[in-house]
């Protein structure tokens, strides 16, 4: 069952769709599902994730962030931490349903959503556990390996000191995706319809700055698990690698030598298999 879902984020209105199990005799327990840079709520791994919780019991809320998708406000404006409040929004939205179990509610992100997540679970206690795809703990590390040639890294630094001169102008200086996050085109199909292919420079500002690995340590005794390519394509895996060393317990680090950044899209048996043993360890759909 799949229900079209609105709420309230900063005045904002945020569209979702919420994945309910069946058969549904109680509360749920539940999972916020987080899509990656500029994009939504309907791409393909997003999508293949709230299907596969829902069918594992779980509600599943999958939505477009601010500036995303269906949502209101400044198209592409993707701020880091004004997605950790649109998170804590859905949180809040999910808690006040009555088949909702408010103090069961987890998140999971994928690569962009994926720091989201691990942050929001740091800085909010009402988040049950944390599952982090392909995520990244520190921005600035993060953009130095994405543009490892010294070709590339000349290019990336001459993009933000062009950018910071022109923060003051009327018009924002704008930069494309693959500019800011290199994408192989190889795997590029894998971006949601719709996805954001350009965007101004304050968001490259904020991602440099945004720092998971600040508050990651926060989310113990709560469960968190790290999923990761062993060779990922997109975000350096050793980000992953980071985080896992700055959690406490109990947190799972799993790198994956068969999948690259877009795992859940790959729908791979392994990756989703880790999941739900993972799950019926520590987020049992039913206590």
């Amino acid at each position: 069952m799949e229900e079209r879902v609105s709420f309230t984020s900063h005045g904002l209105k945020l569209a979702g769709i919420l994945h309910l199990p069946e058969p549904r005799a109680e509360r749920s327990a539940a999972f916020l599902v987080l899509h990656g840079f500029g994009s939504n709520k309907d791409g393909v791994g997003g999508t293949t994730v709230a299907r596969m919780l829902s069918g594992l019991g779980y509600a599943a809320l999958r939505f477009d962030f601010r500036g995303c998708g269906e949502s209101g406000g400044e198209r592409g404006r993707i701020i880091c931490k004004e997605q950790v409040e649109d998170t804590r929004n859905a949180l809040s939205f999910l808690a006040g349903r009555g088949d909702i179990d408010p103090k069961r509610i987890a998140v999971i992100g994928q690569s962009f959503g994926a720091a989201v997540a691990v942050y929001t679970a740091g800085v909010d206690r009402r988040v049950a556990a944390c599952i982090s795809s392909g995520g990244w703990g520190d921005g600035a590390k993060k953009f130095r390996r994405q543009h490892a040639s010294p070709r590339a890294w000349r290019k990336f630094s001459a993009m933000m000191k062009a950018g910071k001169r022109r923060r003051r102008s009327a018009t924002p200086m704008m930069v494309p995706r693959y500019d800011i996050v290199p994408i192989p085109p190889r795997l590029r199909g894998n971006l949601a319809p719709g996805s954001i292919m350009e965007f101004p420079f304050e968001v490259v500002e904020s991602m440099f700055e945004f720092n998971a690995n600040e508050v990651v340590g926060r989310i113990a005794p709560r469960p968190l698990l790290l999923l990761h390519s062993a060779s990922d394509s997109v975000t350096p895996t050793e980000q992953s690698v980071e985080l896992f060393a700055r959690a406490g317990k109990p947190t799972d680090l799993h790198l994956i030598a068969d999948v690259d950044h877009f795992m859940f899209s790959e729908g791979n048996a392994l990756v989703a298999n880790l999941v739900r043993n993972w799950l019926e360890k520590y987020f049992p759909a039913k206590v």
